[in-house]
């Protein structure tokens, strides 16, 4: 079973262990529109071929009585009454096809979501959002494109490819070869073509994913590129990130030039023009005989057409299924340790050893401290020193890599990770806000607040004036990211959801960094107030909240330079005092 932070219980279950397997778990739970599918296109193509026998026997009817037509109405009324029935089938068919199709992109686009979503930050950070946004959403696409019109096409074709084999011996024998020696060619011809095609759907689906990264970070840094002026130089990047994805499309035109059927149809259809003449002077046949077979010949034309546009949605519908494999299969490093403990939260902290690094970079090295239920631990130390990463191992962002992180005395990983998750508010400085209405931001994390405990959340924050001076209040949209709002702004909404959940452990990375000084003393009190009773981990510069706290750990390289309060540390440690200093 593949780990997951989070994962979401429904009632299906797929096959991860190929494209193939995969997109057949999800069909075979649409069974009866695939039955649709089938026998629309069956009945459609059993339908077309009764109009050349029945174009023949109406030669053989006028070549026996010429002036007698009363059996002509009779085939002219068969003929309508078929086709007519025939466009039902096919209104039945095209419709299964397009719910079999929407059934298919909705499933997998919420297993991909709900993928997306149960995945650790490392999978994030070793992921490019515009690829990771193009998988789900067109890829998911094409995977409905593959079914409808991609096998609504294939399977309709097929049927119109066995009609002229099934027919053509019941008027003649030999009247087989023909058909049969198409069917044949068209089989093998088709094979060559779809593995000569399947790199090239590769290639455009992941050149599309490239381009699409390409575009989604030129938008999010779009202030940045404006303010350092490369309009033009990330206009290039993008350009040649096009370019990338119109060399691989065209490499999939050529290859789709190369689909020889039509060629073949033209020369089978002259060699069956040319045997049931043969048959006809012989006194084999009769003259119905040829309209009929050279009629039913015919019908290859559909496969022959749509063969070209369908088997290429088909294959790029695979090549889009295997690129979701990629991201579905990925297993995270963290479990979400569902049934684990998950007891109301006291708040006792303890680091024991802890050592963890990105990748091939060390940040922490056998950092250890205890925090006892409703201190304040303040963390300083230089840019670099691995502040912000000991705040991403407490609620499990991350996982150590060596050592433990203990809360009441339990391994975090131990936990129940929703239930340890809901009882730790981070509030970092890089905020993030949702395109949503000011109180659902900040009733986030608390889904189940009512208005009056979301404005006195903002209160406390010191977020409650400015709110009401928005045109709507606290109903007012912010953008996204909340880039309608300042610096300031954005963090008071933070502390506002973060006061909101009444947290057992609230953790602050540098949230007040970009709250002016004439409304950090009002913080300060509010940061005070909410971190009464619970236990709060302090990352900041600020010196006003450094010396409040009851334990200071000074970090330096990754490693624990000194532990104290700050008079503790005023006195013994050099390394605060150098931190102290450059804070002043």
């Amino acid at each position: 079973m593949t780990l997951s932070e989070f994962s979401v219980q429904r009632a299906w279950s797929t096959d991860r262990r190929g494209p193939m397997r995969w997109l057949w778990s999800h069909i075979r739970r649409n069974w009866i529109w695939v039955v649709g599918v089938f026998a629309g296109a069956l009945a459609n193509a059993g339908l077309a071929g009764v109009v050349p026998m029945l174009s023949g026997r109406a030669f053989d009817v006028l070549q026996a009585d010429p002036g007698n037509l009363q059996p002509l109405l009779g085939i002219a009324v068969l003929i309508a009454v078929s086709q007519i029935i025939r466009g039902l089938t096919q209104i039945g068919r095209n419709f299964s096809s397009e719910v079999l199709g929407q059934r298919l992109e909705r499933d997998s686009r919420d297993e991909v979501y709900g993928s997306l979503m149960g995945k650790s930050m490392s999978f994030h950070d070793s992921h490019a959002t515009g690829d990771l946004m193009a998988r789900a959403t067109n890829d998911v696409r094409e995977i409905n494109l593959m079914f409808n019109p991609g096998l609504n096409l294939v399977i309709g074709s097929a049927s119109f490819l066995i009609v002229p084999v099934v027919a053509a011996p019941r008027i003649h024998p030999a009247l087989l070869i023909a058909p049969l020696a198409y069917l044949l060619l068209y089989v093998v011809s088709t094979w060559i073509y779809l593995r000569q095609l399947d790199p090239t759907t590769r290639a455009v689906r992941e050149q599309f994913g490239e381009m699409n990264t390409v575009l989604a970070e030129a938008i999010d840094g779009v202030e940045t590129v404006k303010g350092a002026a490369q309009e033009a130089r990330e206009t290039g990047r993008f350009r040649r990130a096009v370019d990338g994805w119109r060399r691989a499309y065209i490499w999939q035109s050529d290859v789709e030039a190369r689909f020889y059927q039509l060629l073949l149809l033209g020369l089978v259809q002259t060699a069956a023009l040319a045997g049931s003449l043969i048959l006809y002077q012989a006194g084999a046949i009769n003259i119905g005989d040829v309209v009929a077979y050279n009629g039913l010949m015919l019908l290859f034309m559909f496969p022959t057409n749509v063969g070209q546009f369908a088997y290429s949605q088909v294959s790029s519908g695979i090549a889009s299924a295997r690129r979701i494999l990629e991201i579905l299969n990925q297993e995270t490093k963290l479990d979400e340790n569902a049934g684990g403990f998950g007891e109301p939260m006291a708040g006792a902290l303890v680091f024991d050893q802890v050592t963890f690094g990105y990748d091939d970079a060390p940040v922490l090295h056998e950092v250890s401290f205890r925090v006892e239920p409703g201190q304040t631990i303040a963390i300083v130390g230089q840019t670099g020193s691995g502040k912000s990463t000991v705040a991403k191992l407490v609620n499990r962002i991350y996982d150590v890599q060596q050592g433990r992180v203990l809360i009441d005395g339990v391994d975090v990983r131990d936990w129940d990770l929703a239930h340890l998750r809901r009882q730790i508010s981070i509030i970092e400085q890089d905020i993030f806000l949702f395109s949503r209405s000011v109180a659902d931001n900040i009733a986030f994390g608390c889904q189940q607040a009512d208005r009056g405990e979301v404005e006195e959340a903002a209160r406390k924050a010191q977020a409650h004036d400015f709110i009401l001076g928005f045109r709507d209040g606290y109903d007012t949209e912010v953008g996204e990211r909340g880039m309608t709002l300042s610096g300031g702004q954005r963090q008071r909404i933070a502390l506002a959801r973060a006061f909101l959940t009444e947290p057992s452990i609230l953790i602050l990375d540098d949230s007040t960094s970009a709250i002016d000084s004439a409304t950090e003393d009002r913080i300060q009190r509010a940061i005070e107030e909410a971190a009464r009773g619970r236990t709060t981990i302090l990352i900041t510069h600020r010196l006003s909240q450094i010396r409040w706290a009851d334990l200071i750990v000074v970090l330096k390289g990754g490693r624990i330079a000194a532990i104290g309060s700050h008079e503790e540390l005023l006195e013994q440690s050099e390394a605060y005092r150098n931190i102290f200093a450059s804070y002043e």
